[in-house]
């Protein structure tokens, strides 16, 4: 399972696995609580594995981003909290991705990114960041 199985669902907390599809959605649990739900096709969910992090040069899949924190942090919870002030998140996000853009880059998404890892943190799950740099490569040698 990589990143492609996690899902972040619009107006819920926290972030959910993919479980099974159905006909009209699929069904997702929670990594928060552990609980289920159904979710339909109107609802917006964004899979982790396409998000991206814009930087001055180009934009930076989410993968990587969180793989750099995973280095700064040696595995561990992040030491910035995400309720902590803008000032300190753009701090620490600055020391992870020096050129990302601040204009296209907001507090708020800083504040998401460092909450989601430290969910897969939680729960083991920072290995899919190794499968997912696995599958690039791998494509690459392919081509």
């Amino acid at each position: 399972m990589g990143l492609d199985k996690v899902l972040a669902i619009s107006g819920k907390p926290g972030l959910y696995k993919l479980i099974a599809q159905t006909r009209g959605g699929f069904v997702a649990e929670s990594l928060i609580d552990s609980k289920r739900i159904s979710v339909n096709i109107q609802q917006n969910v964004s899979v982790l594995s396409e998000i991206a992090i814009y930087t001055l040069a180009e934009e930076i899949p989410l993968n990587q981003v969180l793989s750099k924190i995973k280095e700064k942090e040696n595995g561990e919870q992040t030491s910035v909290k995400p309720k902590d002030s803008k000032d300190k998140l753009e701090e620490y996000f600055f020391d992870v991705l020096p050129d990302y853009d601040e204009d296209r880059v907001y507090a708020s998404d800083i504040k998401k990114v460092l909450q989601w890892y430290n969910l897969l943190q939680k729960h083991n799950m920072l290995n899919l960041l190794d499968t997912e740099k696995d599958e690039v490569k791998t494509h690459e040698e392919e081509e």
